[in-house]
Formats: C-alpha cells, sequence, structure tokens
C-alpha cells in the first residue's frame, strides 16, 4: 500500500514537473504577478520554439480569459482540453464557447466541469437544465404534429380540411355501411367535426350514398363544396376482368343551402374512361385542382387544374413535370398561391410523402420534411384559412389517422437604431441577442439604413444589447413577438463620462463572486475608460479596488489587488501603454459607507467598487 501510494506521488510530481518547469518560469511568475499581457508574450514565444503543452495553452488560455479575450481565451483551451485539465478550465472553456453562440460545444465541456464537481452549485444548474437556449433558427421545423383526439386506429380517416370551426374528412366509422370488396372495410363517407367542442363526428347525410365519398374542398367562403364519389350514380364504370365493373371516380358540386349542403350536379369533366377526383380550390374559387388518370399525363395518376365556376369548366390543363412524375401524385390543396400534395414518385423520407409549390414562382417541389413526413404513408395536407395550421393523414401507426401540424410562429424582429438626440441612424452598432445568462446567442451589425433584423420564434420575450463605441450599451427587452415582422425603435445615448479633477467615474466594474477576471458587463464599462485615455493621451490613471467588509482583512486585500490587476491588464491589453496605468487594492480599509460588519446587501454593494484616480492629466 506504502509502495502504491509512493508511486502515485511520484507520478504526481513527474507530472507537475512536466508542466511547470523552467521553460515556463519567467511566464508563470509574470501570471502570478497578474501580469497578463506580458506573461502571454512569454507563453505565445514557448509556442513558437515548440516547447508548448497542455500546461502552456492552459495558461495562455487563462491569461486571455482574465483580460476578456474571449475569442483567444476560446482557441487555447480547445488545445488544453486535448490533455486532460481541472475543472475550472473546461468550466472557462465553456463559457468562452457560449460567448460565442456555441452552445452545443459548451455543453459537452460543461459535461466534464460536472463530472469532476457534481455538488459544485453551478453543476448543479447546468445538469438541471443544459438546453435553455431561445430558439432562433429559421431553418426548424415550422410544424408540431399532434394527432387528432377523435381519429382512432378503429378507423381509416384522411382528406382532411379546415373551415372556420369545422373540419370535413372522410371515414370508414360509418359501421352500417355495406363493405367495399376491395378493402374489406365500410365504403367512406364525408363527416365533419366542431374543432371547439366535444362532439363525435357526424356524417353529411344528404352527401354520404353506400359507395366511396369523398374527400372534399370548400371553398373559401364556406358556400361551394366540390367533392368526389364513386360513379355508381351517374354510370362511370370500367370493364375490368370478366363481366366486372369497376366504377370510376368523378367530382360533385353541392352548395350550403340554411346551413345544409344540397347535392347540385356532376361536373362535366368526369368519365367513365378514367378517375377525376381528390379536389382542390384555389382561394380565389376561380381554380380547380385534381387527380386523374385521365390520358396526356405523365404516370400513373397525375395532378391537373382547370378554370372554374359553378356554371361551367375550362380545358384540363396538367400541371407538368415539375409536379407530376410516372409515379402517383394525389391529394392536393392551395393556400395563398402554395400547392400543398402528396407523391411516392420524388425523393421523400418513404411512401408517400407531403410537398409543396410556390405556384407562382416555384421551380421544384419542396419536400415538407419531419415531422408532417416519415418512413410510412403521409397525405391529404392542407392548411386552414389563415395558413397557420395543417391538418393531414399518416398511416405513422398503421392506419390511416388524422393529424394537426401546429405551425411555429416565425416573427421577424426589425430594430432600427438611432441617436436619441439627432435621431439620425447608426450603422454598425453591433445588436445581440442574449441568453438567460447575458451570453451572446447570435448577433448582427446595423446596416447603412441602421436596421438590425432577427428571425426569431414566438414563443418566448427576448433580451437585446446594443453596442457601439461612443453609446451608452443599451438593453432592450423584446415581449413576446408576433407572427410577422416587429418593428422597434432603439435609441442609443451618447456616451458621455464625467471626469472631475481628481477621477474618471465609470459605473461600478463587476466581477464575479471570489473572482478576479474581467466580466463582459466589466469590460463594455471599461471599454469608456480607454476612449477617455485615447482621448487625453498623457493622463496617468490609478486603479483602487475596494472589497466590501465580509471576509478577513487579509483576503479581502488580496481580492482586491488581484482585482485591481486585471483591470490594469485588460486597459494594457486595449492598448493603453503599461507606464500610464497604476494598480492599488485596499481591500475594506476605505469603505464609502462605514457599517462594519453590519452592512446592508446595499451598503455591501457600494462599498465594492472600482476607483480611477487621476494621477496626471497634461
Amino acid at each position: 500500500m506504502i509502495k502504491k501510494y509512493l508511486i502515485l506521488i511520484s507520478l504526481f510530481f513527474s507530472s507537475f514537473l512536466f508542466a511547470q518547469n523552467k521553460n515556463t518560469e519567467k511566464a508563470d511568475q509574470l501570471f502570478a504577478n497578474y501580469q497578463f499581457v506580458d506573461a502571454i508574450d512569454e507563453y505565445l514565444e514557448l509556442v513558437g520554439k515548440g516547447k508548448a503543452n497542455g500546461y502552456v495553452y492552459k495558461r495562455l488560455g487563462d491569461s486571455y480569459y482574465k483580460i476578456f479575450n474571449i475569442k483567444e481565451a476560446s482557441t487555447w483551451y480547445s488545445k488544453a482540453v486535448q490533455k486532460k485539465q481541472d475543472a475550472e478550465t473546461y468550466y472557462n472553456y465553456a463559457q468562452t464557447l457560449k460567448s460565442q453562440g456555441k452552445y452545443e460545444e459548451a455543453n459537452k465541456q460543461l459535461d466534464e466541469f460536472a463530472a469532476l464537481k457534481p455538488n459544485d452549485s453551478r453543476a448543479i444548474t447546468h445538469l438541471k437544465n443544459p438546453n435553455y437556449i431561445p430558439k432562433l433558427s429559421s431553418d426548424e421545423a415550422k410544424f408540431t404534429v399532434e394527432k387528432l383526439t377523435y381519429s382512432s386506429k378503429e378507423f381509416t380517416d384522411f382528406g382532411p380540411v379546415s373551415v372556420g370551426d369545422e373540419l370535413y374528412f372522410v371515414s370508414t366509422r360509418n359501421k352500417s355501411n355495406k363493405k367495399d370488396k376491395w378493402s374489406n372495410q365500410p365504403f367512406l363517407d364525408i363527416f365533419k367535426v366542431d374543432q371547439n367542442g366535444t362532439a363525435e363526428p357526424e356524417p353529411i347525410e344528404n352527401l354520404n350514398t353506400n359507395h366511396h365519398d369523398g374527400p372534399v374542398t370548400i371553398s373559401k367562403d364556406g358556400k361551394l363544396m366540390v367533392f368526389s364519389k364513386d360513379g355508381h350514380e351517374q354510370g362511370l364504370y370500367k370493364k375490368g376482368k370478366g363481366r366486372t365493373k369497376i366504377a370510376q371516380q368523378g367530382l360533385y358540386l353541392a352548395k350550403k343551402v340554411n346551413g345544409e349542403w344540397q347535392y347540385v350536379k356532376p361536373l362535366s369533366i368526369n368519365s367513365s374512361a378514367y378517375s377525376v377526383t381528390h379536389p382542390a380550390l384555389s382561394d380565389d374559387g376561380k381554380t380547380l385542382y385534381f387527380a386523374s388518370d385521365m390520358p396526356g399525363g405523365l404516370g400513373d395518376t397525375d395532378l391537373w387544374k382547370v378554370s372554374f365556376s359553378e356554371n361551367s369548366l375550362g380545358k384540363p390543363e396538367n400541371l407538368g413535370d415539375k409536379i407530376n412524375t410516372p409515379a402517383k401524385e394525389g391529394f392536393p390543396s392551395v393556400r395563398e398561391n402554395v400547392l400543398y400534395f402528396s407523391t411516392n414518385g420524388k425523393q421523400g423520407l418513404g411512401g408517400f410523402d407531403v410537398f409543396s409549390f410556390d405556384l407562382e414562382n416555384g421551380e421544384k417541389a419542396e419536400n415538407m420534411g419531419a415531422p408532417i413526413n416519415t418512413a410510412k404513408d403521409d397525405f391529404s395536407f392542407s392548411m386552414d384559412l389563415d395558413n397557420k395550421n395543417g391538418y393531414f393523414a399518416s398511416n405513422r401507426d398503421g392506419i390511416d389517422q388524422l393529424y394537426i401540424a401546429k405551425g411555429i410562429c416565425k416573427a421577424e424582429l426589425f430594430n432600427l437604431i438611432k441617436d436619441e438626440k439627432t435621431k439620425t441612424l447608426i450603422a454598425n452598432a453591433e445588436v445581440a441577442i442574449l441568453d438567460e445568462q447575458a451570453n451572446k446567442i447570435t448577433s448582427t451589425s446595423t446596416n447603412t439604413r441602421g436596421e438590425a433584423i432577427f428571425e426569431v420564434s414566438c414563443e418566448q420575450a427576448y433580451q437585446l444589447e446594443i453596442t457601439q463605441p461612443g453609446y451608452e450599451t443599451k438593453m432592450v427587452t423584446i415581449a413576446q413577438p408576433v407572427d410577422g415582422i416587429n418593428k422597434k425603435e432603439i435609441l442609443l445615448t451618447p456616451e458621455e463620462v464625467e471626469i472631475t479633477e481628481t477621477e474618471v467615474k465609470l459605473d461600478n466594474i463587476y466581477f464575479e463572486f471570489d473572482k478576479s477576471f474581467i466580466t463582459q458587463q466589466g469590460a463594455k464599462e471599461l471599454d469608456k475608460l480607454v476612449r477617455v485615455m485615447q482621448k487625453y493621451p498623457k493622463m496617468n490613471i490609478l486603479v483602487k479596488s475596494h472589497t466590501d467588509s465580509k471576509g478577513s482583512a487579509s483576503y479581502n486585500k488580496q481580492l482586491s489587488n488581484e482585482r485591481a490587476q486585471a483591470t490594469v491588464q485588460y486597459l494594457i491589453s486595449k492598448g493603453i501603454a503599461k507606464e500610464r496605468l497604476s494598480a492599488q487594492g485596499l481591500g475594506s480599509t476605505e469603505p464609502k459607507i462605514d457599517c462594519g460588519v453590519d452592512c446592508t446587501d446595499e451598503q455591501d454593494a457600494k462599498n465594492r467598487r472600482s476607483e480611477f484616480i487621476i494621477v496626471k492629466k497634461e
């Protein structure tokens, strides 16, 4: 046991010596004295000489991290974690990744951190809710899918069409119907259901027959219906083997009279030589789309269109090879000049897939993708009158059932950035969306017209941060946006830093609890001092850092000194000559409010401060 212990000790020290050796001695000394900018130069020199290892990469990451150079810190941390590191290195690396919007990779590093420090509050918070990031991408699925409650595995349901509160569809749920010899199921009937009620679907008695009826299309005003049905009554048969006669599908017109559907007549395009089925009316009611195996098509069944009115039809026109294939196309529907249809002839996820096609400018039919399409048959898709939610049928659970595709609201945040005083447009301002931990999710710069535009989900509110040199940083909350364009004018206040005879006054420079590295909020405030010192090139500054009275005097002195030094190093990294800067940590020896050990939280916050004393101005 003792031998094993000694071996472990030996391995530990050999590893430590490999990490810290004479090559890093000078850089390590600078790092230990908080001279991070100079330490970086020394560590980079070792990299250039090929003398770097995981320890040097970690030190470079830490040095850049302490002066809030996130991009460089991330670069060196990425090299460091290729070898096993301490928990804080993984945590710091994760923070740099989140600041760059790389959340998936950040979560991996936080997983490593949590494995090493499972009881740390930061680890516990991460593991409880690792995926809290707002959904922003416009490339995400456009719908979420749910099965409709009144559709069950007892019946075949398909062809849903939403008209106001009512949903029409066709179903085999009429068990009193005689059975179709081809499918051994009851013939299809047309049903409707109140989408806001709890009543069961009811059949459209005036239109249903003893054979297949439906699916249907209904005009936008809800007064006209075109529906398909077997052509028995019209004598539309095609001869089969022997004496068998196969009824062709045809299209028929119905009108709503006193709230009831009344059959009117068959359409003139019906034939005993082919089927005409799956009707779909355009929004203006002037064009009827349908599926047919009539002559002149490209394959089994094609999609066609014809000019439509109650009294007459035009000449059918094939929709061409942008839509049709040598296989089967069917179940068209149209909303706002977009044609939806199903086919098994185009590349898809399996079986019949739902596709869309822009009837005005489309060059190619687009697969609607998951979650609408699956490896099974997905078909008879139609949008509601508001063009927000879709309805369709799928046999993904073994039998054709009805589903609702709820549209995911997509909003455009249209932000116009102006000068508060002059109302002039501000170009090149950075506009960022922040997460709940104030990390940047994504950002953009305003164009020459002062515009910054984001595509986001409507599911939540957003926090915007607008920054521009010479202006105060602006934080703006965008309330839960609505579908479409959400315009907002944002006014930036010109930066006015108060300079007295003895001091440059800034807002408080915040540090994380028990830490001394510069945070994003601190960096933005210190950038104001950078601009002041650039404006007054002979100005010298003494940075004084103070703590509250919590903790021992020696601890507070040490922490305040580290923070003062880190502040100076940040300013140097931004181009301010080191000769113009000095640092002093005063701990709790000079409180702004002398309240001893009985300070309130508010008093403690005021005592935790940095002061920027003007040592020389001219």
